[in-house]
């Protein structure tokens, strides 16, 4: 692989970008396959903690700079901290990129290409919403290195793909492509390489343009659901309408319907 270029931190980075009310989040290592390193990962829930907090962000887009997405974690570097029983759940207070500890209140979607493996899998699967290039490669290859999935993939991948399904590539460790991660369902779209991170920033916009209170509201009822079941989901569903009716936002809604017009959401 190429050496580092003067300047540029061999612990690599994640960089930050806001448009409008969408915070774009980069994977930035780019002469290591974007491999995570300890460092990254704490500047990546800083990234989501700032998205979770800031009330003038909508949505979050997470991708990669380069040609890869990223190989995984840097297992050297994260040997330690495995030996310790270290989660890679985020500290408390912070937003856990993996949403194995605090999820963030907010949508992320991801768009992933090249080679996505093990922790840029479980990266996607802890988002919302995933699109994939067309020259993706996926695996969740850890018993090939004596060690197992930690950041949700062991349910995750049954929960969205099947039990049958996620045993095959959880057991198996083999490489599959993007049609066939989509059919399992672990992302959403598929598009030519070279136009994933197009794709996720439109889906993102487009959301952004919602009442932002009541995006953050269907994203929260939809996880008592898979967490704790319909009926906690349909207890909560009076109780939240009637918070969000009486908001700004709402008001707004009806007045542009009335208006035929498009609404201006502020959040409140």
């Amino acid at each position: 692989m190429a050496d580092f270029a003067p300047g540029r931190d061999p612990e690599g980075r994640i960089t930050i970008e806001r448009r409008g009310q969408v915070l774009l989040i980069g994977i930035d290592r780019v002469e290591k396959l974007n491999g995570f390193t300890p460092q990254m990962a704490d500047q990546l829930t800083d990234a989501y903690t700032e998205l979770h907090r800031d009330p003038e962000l909508f949505v979050g887009l997470v991708f990669a700079h380069g040609e890869h997405f990223t190989a995984g974690l840097d297992l050297p570097k994260w040997t330690d901290s495995m030996k310790g029983g270290d989660s890679l759940a985020g500290t408390a207070g912070r937003i856990d990129p993996f949403s194995l500890g605090r999820r963030c209140a907010k949508p992320v979607v991801v768009a992933v290409h090249g080679i996505t493996f093990t922790a840029g899998i479980e990266l996607m699967l802890g988002a919302d919403i995933v699109v994939a290039a067309d020259d993706c490669r996926f695996s969740q290859l850890e018993p090939k290195r004596g060690i197992m999935a930690t950041g949700g993939a062991t349910f995750r991948f049954v929960e969205r793909g099947g039990w049958g399904n996620a045993m095959l590539h959880l057991l198996t460790c083999d490489e599959f492509d993007a049609a066939e991660a989509l059919r399992i369902g672990i992302v959403q779209q598929v598009v030519p390489a070279g136009e994933q991170l197009d794709r996720a920033l439109a889906i993102a916009q487009q959301i952004a343009s919602m009442a932002p209170l009541a995006v953050q509201a269907m994203k929260a009822s939809s996880l008592l659901y898979a967490q704790e079941g319909e009926r906690a989901c349909i207890e909560a569903l009076s109780e939240t309408q009637s918070r969000l009716a009486k908001t700004e936002d709402a008001d707004e809604g009806v007045a542009a319907f009335k208006e035929r017009r498009d609404p201006v959401f502020k959040g409140r």
